[in-house]
């Protein structure tokens, strides 16, 4: 079975750091665009980070650009989101998301295809 599963989400203070990660079981993650979401309550889904099969080519929003990295650990078969500086903006659910076939460098949500369940993280003081 393919499944994604995020985890590292939770509460911070604004301008503090998380670091997400996105594990795959049933496939490897290694050859394949995988992205990074996020949701917040009432809005859409949108691209926060995405980074190529073979980790040369990365892609950020602006909103998070010099704050957001994104990293594949292919030892682990994870890609991780190390968020620091974060902002009370910043506060919604994140989701990562895999692109089978070509594509994904434009980090659309309607180009990924198998997604984990989401991990919340809230940034208030």
């Amino acid at each position: 079975q393919l499944q994604l599963v995020e985890s590292g989400g939770g509460l911070v203070q604004p301008g503090g750091s998380l670091r997400l990660s996105c594990a795959a079981s049933g496939f490897t993650l290694k050859g394949y665009y995988v992205g990074w979401f996020h949701q917040a309550p009432g809005k859409e889904r949108e691209g926060v980070s995405c980074i190529s099969s073979s980790g040369g080519s990365l892609n950020y929003a602006d909103s998070v650009k010099g704050r957001f990295t994104i990293s594949r650990d292919s030892a682990k078969n994870t890609v991780d989101l190390q968020m620091k500086r974060l902002r009370p903006e910043d506060k919604a659910f994140y989701y990562c998301a895999v692109r089978f076939g070509l594509g994904g460098r434009y980090c659309r949500p309607s180009d990924y295809d198998n997604w984990g369940q989401g991990a919340q993280v809230v940034v208030s003081s």
